[in-house]
């Protein structure tokens, strides 16, 4: 049986009077890429840094690879990586110092941080800028730093918001591929997106959700039970669950 590495149960986020995140529910296990979908405001961020502890619940409970995240805040954070959806990295560093930084951060030995950070920076088609200051780095680079960023300590849990956005072809398809390989080590990836091209051919299973709630969780053999033909793409599911089948039909007539 696969370990459970992230653990959800109840999770709630109140702001006020509105329910951004009502009662969530799921696991995530060790070996799969977990895809986590819903219309922009549904929630699919605000759950995310409640899982990497970014955000303190109104209730409920997250466990990341076994420890508490409100708890063992430390022990869980030092097992998981996370990924924003808008890089958020030091700007004046150049590739080499930010990685470097990350690994202090993790105590780790400085020799073997540095074999790490180049092996990261080869590894992300990065090594030709990495005496470069980050400010100089296009959109795709940043991505690719931050997720190397990420994966410095050989994290047993990763979370990404939106990891291919603003990528081009090829360096979607390194993410992509990267990702893969982590699950098949035995990490557990979590990821929200809304290309679902890439949720349909990369996630194991994949959770979606809509206002807050969490309304179907599954492979794509499962979700397709959810359609009367069950031949059903994941976006036609999609539009489905979440209401946009209307608007996608008006904007059919509108073509």
């Amino acid at each position: 049986m696969p370990e459970n590495l992230i653990e959800v149960r109840n999770l709630t986020k109140r702001y006020g009077d509105k329910v951004a995140v009502d009662s969530v529910s799921f696991e995530v296990y060790g070996g799969e890429v977990f895809g986590f979908l819903g219309p922009n405001g549904a929630g699919k961020t605000t759950t995310l840094k409640m899982i990497v502890g970014l955000l303190q619940p109104t209730s409920g409970m997250v466990h990341v690879a076994g420890y508490d995240v409100q708890t063992q805040s430390r022990l869980a954070k030092a097992s998981c990586g996370y990924v924003p959806d808008t890089p958020n990295l030091y700007a004046k560093l150049t590739g080499h110092e930010l990685l470097r930084f990350v690994g202090d951060l993790y105590d780790i030995d400085r020799q073997q941080a540095m074999r790490r950070a180049e092996e990261l920076l080869r590894m992300f088609d990065l090594m030709n800028a990495a005496n470069d200051t980050v400010d100089s780095y296009s959109h795709g680079m940043q991505q690719k730093t931050s997720l190397a960023a990420a994966l410095m300590h050989d994290p047993r849990v990763l979370v990404l918001d939106e990891p291919t956005v603003g990528l081009d072809p090829k360096s979607a398809r390194l993410i992509k591929d990267i990702l893969r390989q982590l699950a098949e080590r035995g990490a557990a990836i979590m990821l929200s997106t809304h290309i679902l091209e890439i949720a349909e051919r990369m996630c194991d299973r994949i959770g979606i959700i809509n206002k807050g709630q969490l309304i179907a969780v599954g492979t794509m053999e499962e979700l397709r039970t959810l359609d009367k033909t069950g031949q059903a793409s994941l976006e036609d599911i999609f539009l489905s669950l979440t209401g946009g089948a209307e608007e996608a039909a008006i904007a059919d007539v509108l073509k």
